[in-house]
Parts: structure tokens; sequence; C-alpha cells
């Protein structure tokens, strides 16, 4: 690595520095992107496929940005916030993201187990448990070094690309109204909103934001800032791959349930409908992979939102809990939720809406940090760059105050409700 940051030509040498962004991106494929993704295409056909664009595009800005901060002031965005906003400040900020981090882990955690519980025919509870027991068992491969955690991510990664590749090619795919959507941005009503802020909540996600400063911390130390130039030039074009991926498996999502439910199903808003819906009308294989890409969604995603978590916790208040203690701590949530009977794929949408109402929080921080040149020097973010993500903190400020307002029961002007 030290050859390479220091100008010396190498094949392949962008490898060496893959793969912080596809820990982040697993984060933008978790079950909370099914469950959204599944309503909106059962729902509205190709007509929501903008949002999960609009969604990727600003994803890939601020996890850029985020990597940015971590590799040029060698500190995670919790920490940065701790050491220059007020305590008061700094612990509103803390219990916020912890309330994230348990929303995240809901989605990851009920998705991953009501996988395995449709697959095998287990109930729901025996499936939480294999869950928690598997992630646990991944988490353990942290203790040898970045790469071996990274390598094993990135397997699942590819099986959940692998499985909607196949989807895509036995669903009966209108590309040319795909392409329309794509788009073409439009909301038919009110209800499509509320999908809207879900699908920008499970897709730009605040502890993936906190995360990927910390990823790139320890990845190659460095105070040359012509090293820290080529690290950045590095993680931008991860950045760019990794979610890229992440974004395409997320409209082959929406575009399998516009293809396969909308005409016909358009009731279809959970996640167990769905796969009972597909054997009849797309075949056995299809409900298959679509269980097994949920499967590898939920053990992924839970086990990135517990490296989040601890990130969190570490950088706001100084505390380092064991990973077991943590893994515990956010099932929870999670086993409540299923005791008290609660729809399994309402849960996870909802929990969509909070991570979108908590998302401002670290996109604020962030770009208040990434814009100062006592902290960045050079690498400060100004410019085009700059405006395109504060366009996009405001769009999504702008989202969740719609999101308010219907909640409260008061109608949105242009609407349909």
């Amino acid at each position: 690595m030290a050859e390479v940051l220091a100008g010396s030509p190498r094949r392949g040498a962008m490898l060496l520095f893959f793969g912080p962004a596809v820990i982040a991106s697993v984060a933008y494929m978790d079950p909370g992107n099914y469950a959204t993704n599944i309503e909106a295409g059962a729902g509205y056909g190709y007509a929501l496929l903008w949002v999960v664009l609009a969604a990727n595009l600003i994803a890939m800005l601020f996890q850029a940005i985020s990597a940015r901060v971590g590799i040029v002031t060698g500190k995670n965005l919790a920490e940065l916030s701790r050491e220059n906003f007020p305590k008061p400040v700094t612990f509103v900020m803390w219990v916020v993201s912890e309330i994230a981090a348990m929303a995240t882990d809901l989605a990851e955690f009920l998705g991953g187990a009501l996988g395995l519980s449709l697959l095998f025919g287990w109930p729901l509870i025996w499936g939480m448990v294999v869950t928690a027991i598997v992630t646990y068992a991944i988490l353990l491969f942290e203790r040898g070094g970045f790469r071996p955690m990274e390598l094993v991510i990135g397997a699942l990664v590819a099986l959940i690309g692998t499985c909607y590749l196949a989807e895509i090619f036995i669903a009966p795919v209108d590309w040319t109204g795909a392409v329309e959507g794509l788009m073409t941005p439009a909301l038919p009503d009110a209800r499509a909103l509320t999908i809207a802020v879900g699908i920008i909540g499970a897709t730009v996600m605040p502890h993936a934001i906190f995360l990927h400063s910390g990823l790139t911390q320890s990845r190659a130390l460095t105070n040359d800032p012509a090293q820290k130039a080529r690290l950045v030039k590095f993680s931008n074009r991860e950045v760019v791959i990794a979610l890229a991926v992440a974004g395409m498996v997320n409209m082959a999502m929406v575009i399998m349930a516009a293809s396969a439910f909308h005409q016909g199903h358009a009731e279809v808003a959970e996640i167990e409908t769905a796969y009972h819906t597909l054997t009849p009308l797309l075949g056995g294989f299809a409900a298959a992979a679509f269980l097994t890409s949920l499967i590898a969604s939920g053990i992924s995603s839970s086990v990135v939102g517990t490296m989040a978590g601890q990130m969190i916790m570490q950088g706001f208040i100084r505390r380092h809990i064991p990973v077991w203690l943590r893994r515990l701590i956010t099932m929870v949530p999670a086993f409540v939720v299923v005791a008290m009977g609660a729809n399994a794929t309402e849960s996870l949408v909802m929990s969509q809406v909070v991570l979108s109402i908590a998302l401002p929080v670290p996109m604020v921080a962030l770009l208040l940090f990434a814009r100062r040149p006592d902290l960045m020097g050079r690498f400060a973010v100004r410019g085009p760059i700059l405006w395109l993500a504060v366009l996009g903190a405001g769009l999504v400020l702008a989202l969740n105050f719609v999101l308010l307002w219907q909640s409260a029961g008061l109608p949105v002007p242009g609407l349909a409700e």
C-alpha cells in the first residue's frame, strides 16, 4: 500500500484499497429496501423508480464525502462531532443516532429471520435465533483485521446481486415503462409520498454515513497531502462502483415487483405475500432466489449495523462494549415487535421512515465538517460538489417535513389521498 500511495505504478492497485465502500453499500441493500421497493413496485409499477435513482445519487455523494472526511482528518464523524459541538448537542446527536441504529437493526434482523422462516418453514422466532448466531459468528472475523470481514461481506453482496440478476431475466419486464419511470419524476398520491420517503430512508442510511468515515481511518495512515489525494481518488472510484451495484439491485427489486405484481396483484405490500405470490407467477426458482437474497441481505446488513453501532457509541461517548452485548441489545426491539404480534413488513417500512427522519443529523454534521478548511485543508468540499450536497440534504429535509405534515392528518397540496 505504501508503494502505491507513494506513486509507484502497480496493476490492480485500486483493489488494495477496495473494501470500505463495499461494506457501507450493504446498508443500501438491507431488508428495509425489500419492504419499500416491493410496495413501490406492486402499488405503482415503475412510477417510483426515479426515487430510487435520486436516493442512490444522494447516497453516492454523501458516502464519498464521509470517506473523504475520515481519510483527511483521521477521525470518524462521531468523534469529530464530540470534539466540535457542545455537550448537549453531542448528547442529542448520540441519542438520535442510537435510535436510528436500533431502527436499522430492527429491519435487518427481522428481514434475515423472515427469510429463514419462509424458506425452511420455521417459526419466526427460530429464524431470529439462527440469524443472531450467524451474524455474531461473522462479526468474529473482524478479529483477523479488515480484509477477512470485507471478503465475507463482499461474497454476500455478490450473492444478493446474482439473485436479482436472475430475477430480472425471469420477470416479464416492460423496459420502456421502466425507463420512463426512471426518467420522469412523479408522485401519484399521498401514499406514494410515504413510500418515497421510506425508499430514501432505506437507501441513504444514517449509520452508513457514520460508518464509512471510520472504515477509512485505519486503511492507510499518512500525513502526506499527495498520498491523501491518492487515497481520496481511490475512495471516490470505489464509492461509485459499490453504490452503483447497490443502486442497480434496488432498481431490480422495484422492477421485479412491478413486473410480477402491479398488474393483478397491486395489493402485494408484504414480503411474505410477495414470496407466496412469486411461486405461481414466476416459478419456484424465482421465489427461492428472492428468499436467498433476503437472507443474505439480512445477515450481512445486521453485521454492518452492529459495526456501525459500536463506532457511534465509541465516537460519541468514548464507550466500547463487547460485540456480543451490542448484538444482544440491538436484538431486543425485534423480539419485542414479534412478541407483540406486529406485522413484520409494516415494521420494516416504518423503521425506514424513522431512519429518514433521523438522517439529517449525520448529513448536516458531515457537511459542516467537510467544508471547513481548518479541518480539511485543501480537501475541503466547496463549489458545485458542496452545493449538490446541500441540495440533497435539503431534499431529504423537505420530504421529512412533508411526511410529518401528512402524519398529522393534514392534506398535502397537489397530492390525491
